[in-house]
């Protein structure tokens, strides 16, 4: 199969280099053009996935937007912030054309609400669109660490080709029809990632963040249920799965901000320090704003909101959460 991926961050570089490594033709589209002249000559991206080396067949790297659209089938790698504006690049090169997009984004549009695939629906109107999400840092998946992670989509036969086209023997890819409920956790998970991170940066221990964790699992389930997700996917790779690994894993840039914030750094210091995108910040809001608009109860995305944007004392709002009044669990 022919393969574009359009964003050359970490995740982006990464899954290039596994379809490349798995016999397909692939094109990596990087934004500026001195960087992928570089990534082509080192054949390695030493910003975003350092000391991970790139095949140098079955894999090009280009800037032309034109030469990435081109391929039958484009992921697309790019933070969720910035996607409106790709595939508004990207509609007028594939506007007569029939394409499969494969989304790797893990976030929700804040202008229209809709996720990542409903956006690209919308603006692209692709063939087929499906969602690849689950515990893979970029990290692990660029040096063949055994990853399990979901496709999701609505064409199953169709889905089921992608299964196997991008399994390997360290890369195990599930199929799910619920492509909803694996956005909704991919964008929640990692509000609930900044919160536990602030915990550990207050100097908290297991007790603390193993209830973070569980207790973000409850809020992702109530907010799913809402939106129409199947609740089992919340209990899979995509909701617990990529949950605990963003909760707990030194890759997790979520965790990192949020640590950062429970040590007394600002936001805006450590956002202006950092090279790549912690989409768990801008989840945040739109998470918030959706859980008021339906009346979700969201005690850690609330307690997430005010620190980030409303300058609310961390202590305090630990000691908010821990006293609010008694519950039954699974409430």
């Amino acid at each position: 199969m022919k393969f574009s991926v359009i964003g050359a961050g970490g995740w982006g570089t990464a899954f290039a280099r596994l379809l490349a490594l798995n016999e397909h033709e692939v094109i990596l589209w990087v934004r500026n053009r001195s960087r992928a002249e570089e990534i082509d000559r080192l054949r390695e991206n030493r910003r975003y996935l350092p000391g991970v080396i790139l095949p140098r067949e079955g894999l090009r790297i280009t800037e032309s937007l034109s030469e990435a659209t081109s391929s039958d089938i484009i992921a697309v790698a790019v933070p969720s912030f910035a996607m409106p504006d790709l595939l508004c690049q990207v509609k007028g090169l594939v506007a007569e054309e029939e394409k499969i997009f494969v989304n790797l984004a893990k976030g929700i549009d804040r202008e229209s609400g809709k996720s990542m695939s409903e956006l690209i629906r919308s603006l692209v109107s692709p063939r087929a669109v499906f969602t690849l999400s689950g515990p893979s840092h970029a990290e692990e998946v660029g040096r063949n660490i055994p990853t399990a992670i979901v496709l999701a989509g609505t064409d199953l036969d169709l889905g089921k080709r992608l299964q196997m086209a991008l399994a390997t023997p360290r890369f195990r890819v599930y199929l799910s029809e619920d492509i909803r409920g694996v956005e909704l956790c991919a964008a929640v998970k990692n509000v609930i990632a900044l919160a536990t991170g602030v915990s550990d940066g207050l100097g908290y221990g297991d007790n603390s963040r193993g209830a973070l964790i569980t207790r973000g699992l409850a809020e992702m389930v109530r907010f799913g249920r809402v939106f129409g997700a199947k609740e089992k996917t919340f209990f899979g790779l995509s909701g617990l799965g990529d949950l605990v690994a963003t909760c707990t894993s030194e890759h997790s840039r979520n965790r990192r901000v949020g640590y950062r914030l429970g040590q007394g750094e600002s936001l805006s210091g450590i956002l202006e320090s950092m090279s790549m995108v912690a989409e768990g910040v801008y989840a945040t809001t739109i998470v918030h704003e959706m859980a008021l608009e339906k009346g979700v109860e969201m005690p850690i995305t609330d307690a997430a909101y005010r620190l980030l944007y409303k300058g609310a004392d961390p202590l305090a709002l630990v000691e908010e959460i821990m006293t609010r009044a008694p519950k039954k669990e699974g409430a």
